[in-house]
């Protein structure tokens, strides 16, 4: 039987998960695994603050350990990794999450990257991240461009503000990669690398490529 690669959107918000769904076609092959991205219906709206975080941490553990036996790996899709490390300790079974996944790819494509978040209140706690992974001396910055989760959908207004902050990371920050600080952003890749000039990190994207080599290799 072909086993699964769950993409778990923490948050409640179905539309998010369309966009990551999308973001996944590329990668999909008839010979699997199969990517199913789902949607975590008792998530909040959005993973915006470390009480969500927190919560979200406990739904996506549930999740993995009522799915377990049907995966072949789990891929956390929110930048803040709820539960990552929780489903590291149930063997057998490959764990990414998307904002250590996304840091990774981007250390391989330049020197310096920078992080469009949404919101400033999240920048401390992607720094955290950065410090734990000691990579924070190849972090240009972050730049936040003010919108919730929900607020993403503005497709227009967002895409403005990204590349706003897109510019300012390069410019005045150094930045010679960006990475996409929120699962809610996918759509927004291919827009924003030809407005900024720059190689653009989509997290999920990166953190499903890693869980499909791993899975490939048997790792």
């Amino acid at each position: 039987m072909q086993k699964t690669l769950y993409v778990i959107n923490p948050n409640s918000s179905q539309a998010v998960t369309a966009g990551i769904a999308a973001a996944m076609a590329p990668l999909s092959r008839p010979e699997g695994p199969r990517i199913e991205c789902v949607t975590l219906a008792d998530g909040p709206p959005g993973v915006q603050t470390q009480h969500d975080v927190d919560r979200a941490a406990l739904s996506v553990h549930r999740f993995a350990q009522e799915h377990r036996g049907e995966a072949a790996g789990f891929v956390v899709a929110c930048f803040s990794d709820p539960g990552l490390h929780m489903l590291r300790e149930m063997k057998g079974v490959p764990s990414f999450g998307i904002s250590e996944c996304a840091a990774l790819t981007a250390l391989t494509l330049g020197q310096r990257f920078g992080v469009i978040a949404i919101l400033q209140g999240s920048i401390a706690r992607h720094w955290r991240t950065w410090g734990a992974m000691g990579i924070a001396q190849r972090v240009a910055g972050e730049a936040a461009i003010g919108r919730t989760v929900s607020e993403l959908s503005d497709q227009a207004a967002t895409l403005a503000a990204m590349v706003d902050a897109g510019k300012r990371l390069r410019d005045e920050n150094g930045a010679d990669v960006l990475v996409m600080g929120c699962a809610g952003m996918a759509p927004f890749r291919a827009p924003l690398q030809e407005a900024t000039g720059l190689p653009v990190v989509e997290p999920t994207q990166a953190a499903v490529s890693m869980a499909l080599g791993r899975i490939q290799l048997g790792w």
